[in-house]
């Protein structure tokens, strides 16, 4: 669900899907749903509104949206930093690249 809060097909203010829809869609435990369910709301990303469901917090998307940013820069980039060292490229490179790939999109 943190995917879907991140991309915006699950927007702030909106209802989740039900524990049962996600443990039919994704083929997993309702139990495991029920415990991310549990996760988002205790990270304050969700709220359960009862009788209602469980809803997106506002503020959600930037919440989450800077802990991805985090990790990535603390976690991923140095070990891509290490494998463009490794292969010798230049900033030239990867900028270059960079702009291929958003020609082709």
């Amino acid at each position: 669900m943190a995917a879907a809060i991140i991309d915006g097909s699950l927007k702030e203010g909106e209802a989740l899907p039900s524990v049962r829809t996600v443990a039919v869609d994704f083929r997993i435990n309702p139990l495991t749903a029920s415990k991310a369910y549990q996760e988002l709301a205790s990270e304050d990303l969700v709220e359960k509104r009862r009788g209602l469901g469980m809803f997106v917090i506002e503020g959600a998307r930037k919440k989450l949206l800077q802990a991805e940013r985090a990790h990535f820069l603390e976690q991923e980039w140095p070990e891509i930093v290490e494998r463009i060292k490794a292969l010798g490229l230049i900033v030239q490179d990867l900028l270059k690249a960079a702009n291929k790939s958003e020609e082709k999109s």
